[in-house]
């Protein structure tokens, strides 16, 4: 894993550059909540479940609204970060609510299309789903918070953090 990579991602996400070490440790606590709502997805995408897409919507949006009381953020401050005697993940920045706010929305859109008998609206949702996810987990590219730079008119600065950019 480039430690180059794991750098830009976490400045992708909103975090000050870091010592390695601790970007390192930070990154893997980040990674914490996609490892567990990834496979809640892909249960929701095989089920067909309308209702599973809904509460993962609206943990998403729990998490994006009141950042400090992410549950998955405190359980792993709590479980792994505290007894390791590690730095405890901080509340999420905004290109990080972002990402979880675009996940929620596809999660929402995709519920309701299922529900509502609009199968091919939620496929696409769900295709939206599972590229953002796997492009998060396997290439380290959160493309919710390269929106969120684009949007912000930091293009130079979002492309920096690709995880084959150079940063700046």
């Amino acid at each position: 894993m480039s430690s180059r990579a794991i750098a830009n991602f976490m400045r992708q996400q909103g975090f000050a550059d870091e010592p390695f070490e601790a970007c390192r440790v930070h990154f893997y606590g980040l990674y914490f909540q996609p490892r567990i709502v990834f496979p809640a997805v892909l249960l929701a995408i095989v089920l067909q479940s309308g209702w599973l897409h809904l509460a993962l919507s609206a943990v998403l949006w729990w998490n994006t609204i009141l950042p400090a009381l992410n549950p998955f953020e405190l359980a792993y401050n709590r479980w792994f970060a505290r007894p390791r005697g590690q730095a405890p993940l901080p509340p999420a920045p905004g290109p990080r609510r972002m990402a979880q706010g675009m996940a929620a929305t596809f999660n929402l859109v995709a519920g309701l299309g299922l529900l509502y008998g609009q199968t091919t609206v939620a496929w696409v949702a769900e295709a939206f789903l599972v590229v953002g996810f796997s492009a998060l987990l396997f290439g380290k590219l959160c493309i919710g918070a390269y929106v969120f730079h684009l949007l912000k008119g930091r293009l130079d600065f979002a492309n920096s953090t690709l995880p084959w950019g150079k940063g700046e």
